[in-house]
């Protein structure tokens, strides 16, 4: 799978050409699916900010308003009742597949819950856009800092699809627990790789290598 890991989404011409070197089209030749979920889990998620992503009238943070051939919806956990047969071909005829931010672990369970999880090492070519925790969930542990929703096991463990953790929204102007100190204490609990990105900022991974892609600021912490 192909992934480009944002903090904000879509919200520069460089994260804009990025995506379109990993879809090998335009977007308007592309099918998306959108997902939604993190932000039910998350304590500021609500029903409007789930609207305000499917129908791209979220400003901050642009995806589903890029202008794709198509648009879907797929609701993680919707998935367990409805079997495999019916969902797995949506997501593998999907060329790029849209993960709203919310609570990364909340996310998390509903990957592994739905078995979409278990589907991602086969999707060779569909590229993954992550918004803030639909990034996070791609990275080993996402840090005692951003546990919300407690999953059944506890812990901070998330997907480990790239070897690097994420610190979203650095010195984000509405969230003034983000400064670059607050991310350099929170990789020092990490104990791996980790990345501080702001809102223009995004990492691209293909072929087992991460490019950082910004027209901001992040920051690299290696332990």
């Amino acid at each position: 799978m192909k992934l480009l890991l944002t903090s904000a989404g879509i919200t520069n011409p460089s994260i804009q050409g990025a995506l379109i070197d990993l879809l090998g089209q335009p977007i308007a030749d592309a099918n998306a699916l959108c997902i939604p979920t993190a932000g039910y889990g998350h304590p500021q998620g609500s029903p409007g900010g789930a609207w305000r992503f499917i129908s791209g009238r979220e400003p901050r943070t642009p995806m589903c308003e890029l202008g794709w051939k198509s648009l879907g919806v797929l609701e993680l956990t919707a998935l367990p009742s409805i079997g495999e047969e019916r969902w797995v071909p949506w997501v593998r005829e999907a060329d790029v597949v849209l993960v709203n931010g919310g609570d990364a672990l909340y996310l998390h369970h509903w990957m592994r819950a739905s078995g979409l999880a278990d589907l991602l090492p086969s999707l060779h070519e569909t590229v993954w856009v992550g918004l803030s925790a639909g990034s996070m969930v791609m990275t080993p542990r996402i840090g005692e800092d951003f546990v919300g929703w407690t999953p059944p096991t506890g812990g901070d463990e998330t997907l480990g699809m790239v070897d690097f953790s994420i610190f979203p929204h650095l010195d984000h102007k509405d969230l003034p627990e983000n400064t670059l100190a607050d991310a350099e204490r929170w990789a020092a609990g990490i104990q791996g790789p980790a990345y501080a990105i702001d809102d223009q900022t995004a990492i691209k991974v293909q072929g087992g290598s991460s490019e950082v892609i910004s027209e901001g600021h992040w920051r690299l912490f290696t332990p």
